[in-house]
């Protein structure tokens, strides 16, 4: 799948859970990113990493045997092995940035692709000390 095509996805998941952000303050919706990014400092100072994804198909094949539902199973598991890790938290600043992305039609391939090429223009460190 192509980044632009996830960005109009999860803007419209988003919107079926009744998240827009095409109506928020543009500064909210960024320090909402931001505070994102400082969950993930705090993971991180914690030293909560995810566990694997062979761990936690092995948590939802356990609750699957016991009975239950697949969707509480999968919900379960995912709270115990990768929920609020650091992880986790990148991935939710990467979905509040492509949400933003969809909602305001941006087309993050191509700046991607334009900075991209333009940092390869720019001297080490950008010619900063860091």
């Amino acid at each position: 799948m192509k980044l632009n095509e996830l960005c109009k996805e999860i803007y419209n998941e988003n919107l079926e859970k009744g998240f827009n952000v095409a109506e928020d303050n543009i500064g909210q919706v960024l320090m909402l990113i931001v505070s994102e990014l400082s969950e993930a400092l705090e993971a991180d100072r914690k030293s909560h990493k995810s566990l694997s994804f062979e761990e936690l198909d092995k948590h939802c094949d356990i609750y699957k045997k016991d009975g239950y539902e697949e969707e509480w199973g999968f919900r379960t598991a995912f709270e115990g092995c990768i929920k609020n890790s650091f992880e986790d938290e990148i991935a939710d600043a990467i979905i509040r940035l492509f949400d933003l992305c969809g909602a305001l039609d941006i087309d993050i391939e191509k700046h991607i692709e334009l900075k991209r090429k333009y940092n390869k223009l720019r001297p080490y460190k950008h010619g900063k000390k860091y």
